[in-house]
């Protein structure tokens, strides 16, 4: 559609939600005197799921964030909003199971020692079984994880966890998922490599085991801390950022090739801002966006936005005293008996996360839907849970419970599920074919399961599109490695740019699939 802004003045941006893509936007903007206001529904927080939750002195990483990027302009971008305090942390992470500590990624003879003989000789002769008597036609995650490296290493390593973090069976998650991650996560390689299995000569794997990093940053405040100081530093050049201020509506009015934005405050539901722009850039979670659009979608579009899904966690975080129960930045817990899917330590973030050098604070993450009976469970019975599930571990001897506290993450990651593609096509067609200067943008806007600095590019592209009054750059090829191509010219066919997240396989193949492995 056509670019009708006058080139006699800049475009005025509003921006939805005040996340690393959608901050980044607005600094950037900002800084080339482009007016911009910033819409965040949270009344506290800045930062979306990268924020630090402060409470008691106490500070809170939501979901664990390394600063580490392949993107010259993301880093350096890191570097001019943070330049002297960003800390250099050690990586370490590991996998808790059966009471032991696996190395992550694992160590040959520290994963011999930690199974035992008997149980190592067990894995070793299901490897076997399993490439003597592979399962045929492998659809789900489960068979095609088992056909590599046998049904007793996919029970230890990969069945548990992966359960916990998708809310799905093994067996419902497509094989492509994990064909794909045998790219991109090391375990996988690194389980094979402890057993002496098949050492790939490939070298794309071999690159991928080096892209583990050992050391990485980390502002010293927790990851909040970035987007803290962006803000100020966006409102110090001009710009404005509403907290508390949720967008209900956007109407396009086509014959200016305009946007005017409605928001009521989240506190009290009052009425809040009206702002016209000439763009908006939107890091609201789709399903979320769609209804609010005026004049409305397609009702193919409206169901495509309704049937998008997305996984939620909670953190609960127990301050103790005592000893360390263990000096990693998180430790991945593979045993079934808990539900807790990771536990963060915050003073190995960094050590100002914690106010009392004589106190520990960990962050037990769970999984889960909200909604759910564990989403709704009231904080004391949460906290009460996270105790009695660090008892189970043996990781609480010798350590006294001081407080404990609960932080919700809604729309954590959104789901890949089988329609998900399709639903996303339909949208962006439809906005395509009727809005001019709306923009996606981040993890939530784009339906893609990004990381920061891949939500960060997204945003930086968009604003080169912006500035040049054109889309010189294709926002939705931005790939896990923080990269892009430009439109038209490098873009691979088919190529989408998205992430490996597992999806469900088709009923039909469910079914048939059962009855291949009965």
């Amino acid at each position: 559609m056509a670019q009708n802004i006058s080139a006699l003045r800049k475009p005025s941006v509003a921006i939805i939600g005040a996340g690393p893509a959608g901050l980044t936007a607005a600094y950037l903007l900002s800084k080339e005197g482009i007016p911009i206001t910033v819409f965040e529904a949270d009344p506290q927080y800045v930062g979306g799921i990268s924020k630090t939750v402060k409470k008691d002195g106490f500070h809170f990483d939501i979901g664990g964030h390394r600063f580490f990027s392949k993107s010259k302009q993301v880093e350096d971008f890191w570097n001019e909003i943070l330049p002297h305090d960003m800390l250099d942390r050690p990586r370490s992470s590991r996998i808790h199971y059966r009471r032991r500590f696996f190395s992550y990624p694992l160590k040959p003879f520290q994963a011999l020692f930690n199974l035992g003989v008997f149980e190592s000789l067990l894995c070793v002769m299901s490897y076997i079984k399993a490439k003597i008597r592979p399962r045929k036609n492998p659809k789900s995650f489960e068979d095609w994880v088992t056909n590599q490296f046998g049904e007793r290493l996919f029970r230890i390593f990969f069945k548990t966890y992966t359960e916990k973090v998708w809310g799905m069976s093994c067996r419902e998650i497509s094989a492509d998922w994990a064909a794909q991650r045998i790219q991109g996560l090391s375990l996988f390689s690194a389980v094979k490599n402890a057993f002496g299995f098949g050492r790939s000569k490939n070298k794309s794997k071999e690159k991928v085991i080096k892209t583990l990093i050992d050391t990485f940053r980390y502002p010293r405040k927790g990851p909040g801390m970035m987007w803290e100081v962006c803000a100020e530093k966006i409102k110090a050049m001009g710009g404005k950022i509403e907290m508390g201020s949720k967008v209900v509506s956007l109407h396009w009015n086509a014959s200016k090739q305009t946007w005017t934005l409605h928001s009521r405050a989240t506190l009290d539901q009052s009425p809040g801002l009206s702002v016209e722009a000439d763009h908006v850039i939107s890091s609201a979670p789709i399903r979320e966006l769609i209804p609010s659009i005026q004049p409305a979608l397609s009702v193919q579009a409206a169901h495509s936005a309704q049937a998008l899904r997305y996984r939620d966690f909670l953190t609960v975080t127990l301050v103790l005293k005592g000893k360390e129960l263990f000096s990693d930045n998180w430790i991945y817990i593979h045993d079934p008996s808990v539900k807790v899917g990771r536990i963060q330590n915050f003073k190995s973030w960094s050590p100002e996360m914690v106010p009392d050098p004589a106190l520990g604070c960990y962050g037990l993450e769970y999984f889960c839907f909200e909604g759910d009976a564990l989403w709704s469970q009231p904080d004391s019975e949460l906290i009460a849970l996270a105790w009695k599930e660090l008892e189970l571990l043996g990781l609480s001897e010798g350590c006294e419970q001081i407080k404990g506290y609960v932080v919700r993450e809604r729309k954590a990651y959104p789901v890949y599920d089988e329609h998900y593609l399709s639903h996303v096509a339909n949208i962006r067609a439809a906005l395509d074919t009727n809005f001019d200067h709306l923009h996606l943008v981040g993890r939530n806007g784009m339906h893609k399961y990004n990381n920061q600095d891949h939500a960060m590019m997204t945003a930086m592209l968009t604003t080169q599109n912006i500035m040049a009054g054109r889309n010189i750059y294709d926002v939705w090829q931005v790939n896990q490695d923080a990269e892009y191509h430009e439109a038209g010219e490098h873009a691979e066919s088919g190529a989408s740019g998205l992430r490996a997240v597992p999806s469900r396989i088709r009923p039909d193949e469910q079914e048939s699939n059962s009855q291949e492995v009965a």
